[in-house]
């Protein structure tokens, strides 16, 4: 089953004095980036969290973000609070309302969410750690489960196209042989009306040199080739197959372009816009698949 880039996650919980919210969200990306917002004091811990997340996902632009809430305290006086640094930024809000009149008091909730103003002793930091962690394999999860619905949908999306664009190289090479039959019967006519005298050898090698201008079978084949290839990335891939899936568009392209250049009669010209149009239609949607 394919897997979308785009997706969305969260969860929240409780760990000992600490409210912690962590959240996964992912747009689409060349490649595997991840960015981090979370408070000073889990910096140390982004290498680890890296390390999991790139574990189970390959492709994205995610950005994982960390929010920390600290409970309240029945009793404030057991809070362990760095009072010098309390000291210093009531200090330093004081000199800055004598010099903007509009800056407005420090509250008790601005200074316990300053940086470094409650010391976590190492228990709370273990407690802390290990929720962070629990969290992110959680979110992980959920974060997987989203992607996995969005690429059930673009599967359908592609095979969807896949079967059209089937459907129309199949036409063509059906009615293709009388196509070219009913062509060569009319350009014959016309010239044996043109000219009145013509070498039938060499009315036979002009049609050679036609027919090798014209012949669409190799392309028509190709294209079938690489729409067979399409299904078995998508039914039975293992991994991330988003950029394969990208190479083959071109190709299906490029078969495409080739149908419209040689085409001879209206059928193929609409045929080879159809293809091309259900193959940008992919394009698009491949662009999520991871």
């Amino acid at each position: 089953m394919l897997q979308s880039m785009t997706g969305y996650a969260n969860a929240s919980g409780q760990f000992g004095s600490r409210q912690i919210n962590l959240e996964l969200r992912a747009v689409n990306h060349r490649y595997l980036d991840i960015q981090f917002k979370v408070p000073e004091e889990l910096r140390t811990l982004e290498a680890r969290m890296r390390e999991i997340i790139s574990a189970q996902i390959m492709r994205g632009k995610l950005e994982c973000r960390i929010q920390i809430q600290n409970l309240s305290a029945q009793n404030m006086d057991k809070l362990p609070i760095d009072h010098n640094l309390v000291a210093q930024l009531v200090d330093f809000n004081t000199q800055l309302r004598l010099q903007y009149q509009d800056l407005g008091k420090l509250t008790v909730a601005d200074i316990l969410h300053f940086p470094g103003v409650l010391i976590a002793n190492n228990e709370d930091k273990d407690v802390l750690i290990a929720g962070v962690l629990s969290l992110l394999e959680q979110v992980l999860s959920d974060f997987r489960s989203a992607r996995q619905r969005e690429g059930e949908k673009l599967q359908q999306h592609l095979m969807g196209r896949l079967d059209e664009m089937n459907a129309i190289v199949v036409k063509v090479q059906n009615i293709f042989p009388q196509l070219l039959h009913d062509y060569i019967h009319k350009a014959e006519v016309r010239l044996r009306e043109a000219v009145a005298q013509v070498d039938a050898e060499r009315l036979k090698q002009e049609f050679v040199l036609f027919m090798q201008k014209v012949d669409v079978d190799e392309e028509l084949n190709r294209l079938q080739t690489h729409i067979v290839e399409v299904r078995r990335l998508i039914n039975e891939h293992k991994g991330s197959v988003g950029k394969r899936l990208d190479f083959l568009m071109q190709e299906l392209n490029r078969e495409a372009n080739t149908l419209g250049s040689k085409a001879f009669a209206m059928e193929c010209t609409q045929a080879s816009v159809g293809l091309k149009v259900l193959i940008e239609q992919m394009r698009e949607q491949v662009q999520n698949v991871e």
